[in-house]
């Protein structure tokens, strides 16, 4: 099974995309991994060394998928 990890900021687009990822991808493939920036600020480095650079975004094997454009990580930082 391979993982997939959704990074997120709590904002309306952000819980809109989270509800949508969680709803399409496929659980026999994936495990999905919710991580809410706003709340989990620690992981902002981890979210940065995969690629993020704004969320919400998607990490599925490795590759960086964001959607629209939520917030750029550096704003989460201040």
């Amino acid at each position: 099974m391979s993982k997939a990890v959704f990074y997120h900021a709590g904002c309306p687009v952000c819980v809109e995309a989270e509800q949508q990822v969680a709803a399409s991808i496929d659980p026999v493939k994936y495990k999905v991994e919710i991580v809410h920036l706003g709340e989990q600020a620690s992981r902002l480095t981890e979210a940065e060394s995969a690629g993020v650079k704004s969320v919400p975004a998607l990490v599925l094997d490795g590759n960086v998928f964001h959607i629209n454009y939520g917030a750029d990580l550096s704003a989460l930082k201040a």
